[in-house]
């Protein structure tokens, strides 16, 4: 039995997230009926993580435990040539056969984009959070590096199967920082790991900075350990990317 790492890019538009859903369309259940086809019998395929629906992904990582002895770059054709245009395999490799692609991850990077022009080209749509409307951009570049550091993240975490299991809320993050690019404001985040809709949220958050509606002493109380209040409204689904899995 081989172990394979694959990493892999999609369009998450049209899927509802990651995680294998019965009845509707996913990237792990995409990928896991392509398998089943080259392998005849089902594959299960590990993720580094879950992304939401409609999340996007430059350069997501996964493994599955496979006995065909295809060639790697063999495999590598075969599986783009059955997968949908909006999922593509980047790379395979020979795996550890302990290899787990979420818990060996050492850190996730995401980028969000947000295009502040009036008319967002219908080209670009699925890719941004168009948003043309007042914003104090100055503010924002201000606030971002205000979430570096090791934080109860739980006022940015949306409800999760995760809270039942008393799993804890705090997370690392390296790297925080929100830059503009001529019509586009764009913000990157790296971190140790990230709870559900918790970059969406921070965008939602650093929007609201920029809006005039949050202040600094706002924003850090979110990061407070104890009761708090909840962080701002979810950004769109459509702006955030996956950018890398640090091992």
């Amino acid at each position: 039995m081989r172990r394979i790492r694959i990493t892999l890019a999609y369009d998450g538009t049209d899927f509802h997230g990651w995680q294998r859903q019965p009845n509707v369309p996913t990237i792990q259940g995409t990928v896991q009926h392509v398998l089943a086809e080259i392998e005849g019998k089902p594959v299960l395929v590990d993720g580094s993580g879950r992304t939401d629906a409609g999340v996007h992904a430059l350069a997501q990582v996964a493994a599955f435990s496979l006995e065909n002895p295809l060639p790697l770059e063999n495999l590598k054709k075969a599986m783009n040539r059955l997968l949908p245009a909006a999922i593509r395999i980047l790379s395979v490799e020979e795996a550890a056969p302990d290899f787990h692609p979420r818990y060996a991850a050492r850190s996730k990077t995401y980028e969000y984009r947000i295009f502040r022009g009036e008319v967002c080209s219908p080209f670009e749509r699925r890719y941004v959070l168009h948003y043309p409307y007042p914003l104090d951009v100055e503010r924002i570049i201000a606030a971002a590096p205000f979430l570096e550091g090791e934080h109860d993240f739980s006022a940015f975490a949306a409800a999760d199967q995760s809270d039942r299991a008393g799993e804890s809320s705090v997370r690392s993050i390296f790297f925080s920082r929100a830059e503009p690019a001529a019509e586009r404001l764009i913000y990157r985040v790296r971190g140790s790991g990230f709870l559900k809709h918790m970059v969406r949220n921070i965008v939602g958050t650093l929007l609201e900075v920029g809006r005039g509606n949050l202040d600094e002493a706002a924003l850090r109380a979110l990061l407070t350990p104890g009761p708090k209040a909840r962080a701002g409204p979810t950004a769109a689904a459509s702006g955030l990317f996956l950018v890398s899995v640090g091992y």
